[in-house]
């Protein structure tokens, strides 16, 4: 005699995803998180002004490489602190790596068209 399995034999909607069970963040995800760094003096976010050189994901692990506008911006350090807090609250993030570099070196021209439309170029 073979049982038929109830309702009450089916995973609870309400229990939620196991830690197993969590979605890899994707790029765009880490794209859009990454959306919330903001530089301070000129109002925008490292995303729309090309600040953001890379993002890597893999099974978790993600890794941003990024840029400032000057080598000597003072700012490096707060975001460093903000790519691993926004991007670490992401699901599914297990590490957060952000490396600071300056080559190729950044330029106005590697801002979004909203970005120069907003900083008048």
């Amino acid at each position: 005699m073979s049982e038929t399995p109830t309702a009450s034999d089916a995973p609870s909607l309400r229990d939620g995803p196991s830690a197993s069970d969590a979605a890899i963040p994707t790029e765009e995800d880490v794209m859009d998180a990454l959306s919330n760094v903001i530089d301070p003096e000129l109002g925008l976010d490292f995303v729309e002004l090309g600040l953001i050189y890379g993002v890597e994901v893999a099974e978790g692990n993600v890794r941003v490489t990024f840029t400032l506008t000057t080598p000597g911006c003072p700012i490096g350090p707060q975001v460093n602190e903000q790519i691993e807090e926004f991007v670490g609250e992401l699901d599914g993030v297990k590490t957060v790596e952000s490396e600071m570099v300056f080559t190729p070196a950044w330029s106005p021209e590697m801002m979004s068209e909203d970005a120069k439309f907003a900083l008048g170029y």
